[in-house]
C-alpha cells in the first residue's frame, strides 16, 4: 500500500505540473475533432515534459491518447496517439479504469492496477492513473521486474537458508535418536562414528550462522564509508599464519607490485574478504598447485587477485557466483565444505568499500578472482 502511494502522490505530482504547463483552455480540449491523431505539437511544453521521463507516460482524454512519451511509444507501439486506449493497453484491468468518467482527484489513490504482458509476456508493470484539472488524465506505467526479482530473492534466501539449517538439523536428530536406542548407541566405535558425523554438522550449522549474520552486518553498514587505512600486505601474512592447516604443504605465493599497498577500509571486514577467497582457492584449486595473491596498483585503486590453478568454471555461471547460496556442482561444494555465502560476503563488502569485484575463469586453468579497493591516500585527499 506503501509503495501504492507513493507513486500516487508522484503521478498527482507530475499532473499538476503538466496542468500548470498546459495554459490552454479546456474548453477547447472538448472542441477537438474526434479523429484527431493528437493534440499535443512537439513545441507543448507537455511534450519536453513527457519526454523527460524514462517510464512509459501518457495523457488520455475522451479514451484517446492525446500524447504519449517515446518510452510509451517503444512499449506499445509508434502510433499510438490518437488511439482508443483499450487498443492502446490491450489489458482488463487497464480498459476497466480508462474506458469510465475521470475520477474525482480525492480518489486518486484507488487508482491504481497490476497488469502484467505489456512488451514482455511476464513482465509485471503498476498502472497508476491521475486526473488532471483539464478533464485528461495521466497515465504511468511503472515497470516493476526488478522489486518482483528483489522480492523473489528474498524468498529464495528464506527457502535456501531453511534447507541449508535442515539438513543437518535433520542428521543431528537421526544419529540422537539412535544413539538412545541401548542396543546401536552401546557399542563403542559406532558411537565414536556418530559424534563425530555430529560434530560435523553442528559445525556446518554453526559456519552457516555465523555467515548469515555477518552477511547481516555487513549489509546494515554498507552505507558507512570505512575510513581506517589498511596495508594488504600484512592481511596476506595473518591470513597464511591462520589458513596454516588449510595448506597442507601447499604454497600461498604473494606478488606484490604497488608500493605500500595501503588501502582505504575496514580491517576485519578486507581480512573477512581475503580469507573467504583464499579458502575458495585451496579448495577447489588441484592438489599440489601453489594459490598466488598478486597486489598491484590500477589507477586510483589497488587491485587485489587470488588465482588458483583449478578445473575452471564455466562462462555462464560466474555471473551467479555472488549470489547466496549458488554452488557451480552442489555436491562438490558439500564434499569440501562450505556455506554458499562466502563470495556473497566478498560482493557486499566490496560494495561498502565502494570498489568493484571481477572474476576470471578458464576451463582446465583456473580461475582468478580480483578486488578493486580505493588507495589510501586518494581517500585521505579527497
Amino acid at each position: 500500500m506503501t509503495s501504492y502511494l507513493l507513486v500516487g502522490f508522484a503521478a498527482a505530482l507530475l499532473g499538476a505540473v503538466i496542468a500548470l504547463a498546459l495554459g490552454r483552455r479546456a474548453s477547447d480540449e472538448q472542441q477537438a475533432p474526434a479523429g484527431a491523431a493528437a493534440d499535443v505539437e512537439p513545441g507543448d511544453p507537455r511534450a519536453s515534459l513527457l519526454a523527460a521521463f524514462e517510464e512509459p507516460v501518457l495523457i488520455v482524454r475522451d479514451r484517446k491518447v492525446a500524447a504519449a512519451n517515446d518510452a510509451a511509444r517503444a512499449l506499445l507501439g509508434a502510433h499510438i496517439e490518437g488511439v482508443d486506449v483499450r487498443l492502446a493497453i490491450r489489458h482488463p484491468a487497464a480498459a476497466e479504469r480508462l474506458a469510465g468518467p475521470p475520477a474525482d482527484p480525492a480518489q486518486e489513490e484507488k487508482l491504481h492496477a497490476e497488469i502484467i504482458g505489456l512488451g514482455e509476456a511476464s513482465r509485471p508493470w503498476l498502472m497508476s492513473v491521475a486526473p488532471l484539472g483539464d478533464g485528461s488524465r495521466l497515465v504511468r506505467l511503472v515497470d516493476q521486474s526488478q522489486a518482483r526479482a528483489a522480492e523473489q530473492m528474498r524468498v529464495d534466501f528464506v527457502a535456501n537458508a531453511s534447507h541449508e539449517l535442515r539438513t543437518p538439523l535433520a542428521t543431528l536428530l537421526g544419529f540422537l535418536e539412535t544413539l538412545q536406542d541401548d542396543e546401536a548407541g552401546g557399542d563403542a566405535e559406532t558411537r565414536a562414528r556418530f559424534l563425530k558425523i555430529m560434530f560435523d554438522e553442528a559445525t556446518r550449522m554453526r559456519d552457516l550462522l555465523d555467515d548469515l549474520m555477518s552477511l547481516s552486518r555487513i549489509e546494515a553498514e554498507r552505507f558507512a564509508l570505512p575510513r581506517e587505512t589498511v596495508d594488504l600486505v600484512s592481511l596476506v601474512e595473518q591470513a597464511k599464519v591462520a589458513l596454516k592447516p588449510l595448506l597442507s604443504g601447499r604454497k600461498l605465493v604473494l606478488e606484490n607490485e604497488a608500493s605500500g599497498a595501503r588501502v582505504a577500509g575496514d580491517r576485519g571486514q578486507l581480512a573477512q574478504l581475503l580469507n573467504n577467497l583464499l579458502v575458495n582457492a585451496l579448495k577447489y584449486g588441484r592438489p599440489g598447485t601453489p594459490v598466488r595473491v598478486r597486489i598491484a596498483p590500477d589507477g586510483e585503486m589497488v587491485r587485489l587477485s587470488v588465482i588458483d590453478q583449478g578445473e575452471g568454471i564455466e562462462a555462464e555461471h560466474i555471473p551467479r557466483l555472488t549470489e547466496r547460496f549458488y554452488r557451480v556442482d552442489a555436491s562438490r561444494s558439500r564434499q569440501v565444505g562450505g556455506t554458499g555465502l562466502g563470495l556473497a560476503i566478498v560482493k557486499h563488502i566490496v560494495l561498502r568499500h565502494r570498489g568493484r569485484l571481477e572474476i576470471a575463469s578458464t576451463i582446465g586453468t583456473g580461475t582468478e578472482v580480483s578486488v578493486y579497493l580505493p588507495r589510501a591516500d586518494v581517500t585521505e585527499t579527497s
